[in-house]
């Protein structure tokens, strides 16, 4: 296969993957479970269970696993999963030819990431188990909200999350943000609004007719109501999103050879095992009273399980997280980052473009260009920020010599975030401690 058509494959597989993770989680919201053939559709109850969506997601990170140790045991004669009284040696980012280029492309960042950085492994590992705390509360709340809310708004309101990044990472990692990037993050937020205000009063000129006063009563919420509160769940989940970027950034220049499909597998590994000792809790004081709930694990089950559709589409979504990592970095490494951000606004329109053709969204004339405004703003505010695009005129001046300015920031199941370049100061280590460290 040429370059040309293998890089074709890498961007295809990736817009693929990436738009399959978000429309196979709106499906599965979209199964009628109880009361299917009663003809008041207000009646019916449909799949609400972002737990086990969650899980889907974790077991699919998990599956980054299985290749980095299926070589490392046909790459090697002594098994490491099985030498006594020693854990496995993590694989390294990048192989010794691809460290070369590193250095030669990244200068001191690739040699310090090559040269300096701590080996991976034993107790180490633990400090995955941080990120995958985020991971649980802003996948799962996210989840929650796409229950609420369309599948190209929610989409869409993702792209808030280079507001947060940006303002956590100058909290924690001194990033300096320029006077244009701040007015881009305005940009951001205006985009953000007028997409969540458009499909909000959309739902209110439809949701006066569609809904009776007296289901709202009895826990129905009204269509605008439910749209505005998946807006905001999606929003707030953006905070815990970028403390899981943060927090990565911070151990992957701490232990920058580590390979960034092994740090999305064990996240994905301690996200599972968090949800196994938490879970159980939640359900005996939020689930067992035998109503629906999002703790009702049993009953969350036995949906899953007496259904085909949510039975093949936990599948699909397990596998679309897996290769949507793989694909992703695969174009990093391959193509560029700068790619990587074009590719995951085609992705944002991609699904756009689905929901519309499946017949989950309809054409609404004036609301839909407001939605397609305010993405328009969203997008150009994050490219503006990324610098991918020159700022217009009206905009702050960007300094002559720039300071190291946010990389390019995706959305959270993106593993862009691990590819942390080394730094000459130890992230994990007060300023004392890293002084002692280096005499």
């Amino acid at each position: 296969m040429t370059v040309r058509a293998s890089a074709a494959f890498l961007v295809g597989g990736m817009l693929l993957t990436g738009c399959m993770n978000s429309l196979l989680n709106k499906y599965q919201d979209m199964q009628c479970v109880e009361n299917c053939d009663d003809p008041d559709p207000s009646k019916r109850e449909y799949f609400e269970q972002p737990v086990y969506q969650t899980v889907n997601m974790f077991i699919g990170e998990m599956g980054c696993l299985i290749p980095i140790y299926l070589t490392m045991l046909l790459s090697s004669p002594l098994n490491p999963l099985r030498a006594k009284g020693k854990a496995p040696q993590l694989p390294t980012a990048t192989t010794d030819e691809e460290e070369e280029d590193l250095i030669e492309r990244e200068d001191g960042a690739g040699k310090a990431a090559a040269e300096g950085a701590k080996e991976m492994k034993d107790w180490s590992l633990m400090w995955f188990w941080v990120p995958a705390l985020f991971d649980i509360c802003g996948t799962t709340l996210m989840n929650i909200g796409l229950i609420y809310c369309e599948v190209s708004v929610y989409q869409m309101i993702r792209g808030a999350l280079v507001l947060w990044v940006a303002l956590l990472s100058v909290i924690f990692l001194r990033r300096r943000v320029h006077a244009f990037q701040w007015a881009a993050l305005l940009l951001v937020m205006l985009g953000v609004c007028l997409v969540g205000l458009s499909g909000a009063l959309y739902k209110r000129t439809i949701g006066i007719e569609e809904v009776d006063p007296e289901t709202v009563v009895k826990g129905k919420m009204n269509p605008a109501l439910k749209t505005v509160v998946g807006v905001l769940l999606v929003l707030f989940a953006q905070v815990f999103t970028a403390s899981q970027f943060v927090v990565e950034e911070k151990i992957m220049v701490h232990y920058a050879t580590v390979d960034p499909l092994l740090a999305v597998g064990y996240e994905g590994f301690f996200g599972l095992l968090t949800l196994g000792l938490v879970t159980p809790f939640l359900y005996l004081r939020y689930g067992s009273s035998g109503e629906r709930s999002f703790f009702n694990l049993p009953q969350g089950w036995h949906e899953i399980t007496s259904n085909n559709q949510l039975i093949w589409s936990s599948f699909a979504i397990c596998f679309s997280i897996a290769f949507f990592n793989y694909f992703g970095l695969s174009v990093t490494r391959t193509i560029s980052s700068t790619a990587r951000s074009l590719i995951d606004t085609c992705r944002t329109i991609g699904i756009w473009m689905a929901s519309l053709a499946l017949g989950w969204e309809t054409w609404r004339g004036v609301f839909s260009l407001a939605q397609l405004a305010g993405f328009g703003l969203l997008v150009w505010g994050t490219f503006i920020f990324n610098e991918l695009v020159t700022p217009p005129p009206f905009f702050p001046p960007v300094p002559a010599s720039l300071d190291p300015a946010l990389p390019p920031i995706f959305v959270p199941d993106d593993e862009e975030r691990h590819l942390a370049a080394g730094a000459e100061t130890d992230p994990l280590l007060g300023e004392d401690e890293e002084q002692e460290r280096q005499t």
